[in-house]
């Protein structure tokens, strides 16, 4: 045990036998610090206001000089200065004299507290509470970290989020904004007849995207499961039941790499709208992502990384072979198989790898080589090849390719939709060449479930389907470089440490 832990437990059995339990049961403030600092900013220095407040906050910094100290709260709104003077708590308790000395020795920063008092603004500007009364609501065995250098360790900031949100100011107001991106696209949703419904995380099948699933097991049914990759195919089944507008927002597992835009945990929301195709669900992204960034920005642009970006509709719509084609020169229309294809890209500087196994496959990775990262402004990329779209309706006029879009803001894929595909034969057929994939090696591959092809074959009405991902959605509104940024507490690998004592107060 540190020598640092010992002597604040030390004072929280000294707060003990003095009657001032250390861990209180509650606390009623009357304001909140910011609703202080605004409804008497008309306070001039150096004057009073008789009027009794109570707040609480954890002890940020402290001064003692004397028989005055100057403490620092803060509660979620922010800050507020603490005036302490001797005189005025020994008025106020003429019993306890030694109350000065208390509130001086025994609190320390991180503590929570909570005082009543009146209201002075200092000769220097800061409005204060001048103290006659507090009690100790939790004393914090840790310090805060050093209020000038923060939390320099990154991996410390993820680790110890709560560290984190206390000392640094603009995480707090990413996680705020964050949660009012969520709450801004649930009611534009819910404002225009979708219903959001709740679909299993456990599946007997993972569906609905190329990745690879985290496995468990169910004790009481002896059953293999995995946590959901997607909620496609269960919404689609939702849509098959009567539903003409569902959408669901939660969390989704991916047993993958972990990089600055992939987290193995992360949230996303899916739409799916009867009778709409890919063209109705790109206008649907642009009315609801400009929507959600006029809420939580204040405006349809907005800076991300020194880049000025503009949400604004309409956003360029083009085709990923005429991007691969102005990148590279390349024009995959043209190339009669996987050689030839594979030839050109050699020569233009580009890898063909084996893995991409047809004329499609490499017009994929030519995009994801040469045009992805360039796509700084919000930009639809439509019409992809079928081989790497097991789950979209083909083209109605490109053999070839199906009907869908992925949208790209700063180079990254921020949504992906279709015009989803609802022949129950054509899917079974894409489905079954999809296991054989998986059977061949590719663990990302699908699998052909049997259940929600029955689904299909009961008769789903045409309908575009669109998936956003929320974490770098919110990375843009909030202009976070890593998506571990935006995740309260992203997966980090565990770290090797004693186990911490659990040294009892009292």
């Amino acid at each position: 045990m540190s020598d640092l832990r010992e002597t604040r437990l030390e004072k929280a059995r000294t707060l003990e036998s003095l009657g001032r339990a250390p861990y209180a049961l509650g606390f009623a403030p009357s304001h909140r610090t910011a609703q202080l600092q605004q409804a008497h900013a008309d306070l001039p220095n150096g004057e009073e206001r008789a009027v009794v407040v109570a707040v609480a906050g954890r002890v940020m910094t402290r001064r003692v000089m004397g028989k005055l100290a100057f403490f620092t709260i803060a509660d979620e709104s922010g800050p507020i200065q603490l005036f302490i003077e001797k005189a005025t708590l020994l008025a106020a308790h003429p019993e306890e004299p030694e109350g000065f000395a208390q509130i001086t020795s025994l609190v320390d920063g991180g503590d929570w507290i909570g005082v009543h008092g009146s209201l002075r603004r200092t000769d220097r500007g800061e409005l204060s509470v001048k103290v006659t009364d507090w009690v100790m609501l939790t004393k914090a065995l840790q310090p805060l970290p050093d209020k000038w250098h923060g939390l320099a360790d990154v991996e410390k900031r993820y680790r110890q989020r709560y560290l984190d949100l206390i000392v640094s100011p603009h995480t707090r107001e990413t996680f705020r904004r964050r949660a009012r991106l969520v709450s801004a696209m649930r009611r534009w949703l819910d404002e225009r007849g979708f219903l959001e419904i709740e679909t299993p995380v456990l599946q007997t099948e993972a569906g609905g995207a190329d990745a690879r699933p985290f496995a468990t097991h169910h004790n009481a049914l002896d059953l293999p499961l995995t946590l959901r990759i997607a909620t496609e195919l269960h919404l689609k089944r939702l849509v098959v039941g009567g539903f003409e507008r569902v959408y669901e927002l939660g969390r989704i597992f991916r047993n993958e790499g972990i990089s600055t835009r992939h987290n193995p945990e992360f949230t996303s929301v899916e739409i799916y709208q009867a009778f709409a195709d890919y063209h109705t669900m790109m206008d649907l992204t642009e009315q609801l992502l400009a929507a959600a960034c006029l809420e939580v920005c204040g405006d349809t642009r907005l800076t991300y990384q020194g880049e000025a970006i503009d949400l604004t509709p309409p956003w360029r719509r083009v085709t990923m072979h005429e991007l691969v084609e102005q990148a590279t020169g390349l024009d995959f229309h043209t190339f009669a198989d996987r050689a030839q294809a594979a030839a050109a890209m050699e020569a233009a500087g580009l890898a063909a790898p084996e893995t991409a196994d047809s004329v499609g496959r490499l017009l994929v990775e030519a995009f994801e080589q040469a045009v992805e990262t360039t796509l700084v402004q919000p930009t639809f990329v439509m019409d992809y090849p079928v081989e790497n779209s097991p789950l979209a309706r083909s083209h109605r006029s490109k053999p070839g390719l199906v009907e869908r879009f992925e949208l790209f803001i700063v180079g990254r894929e921020t949504a992906n939709a279709f015009s989803e595909l609802i022949d129950p034969l054509d899917q079974r057929a894409r489905l079954e060449l999809q296991q054989l994939r998986r059977q061949a090696g590719d663990p990302e591959a699908q699998t052909v479930d049997e259940d929600f092809l029955q689904a299909l074959e009961v008769g789903m009405p045409p309908t575009g389907g669109l998936g956003i991902g929320i974490d770098r959605l919110a990375m843009l509104l909030t202009d976070s470089p890593s998506i571990r940024d935006v995740i309260a507490f992203p997966l980090l690998r565990p770290e090797a440490r004693e186990r911490a004592g659990t040294d009892a107060v009292g």
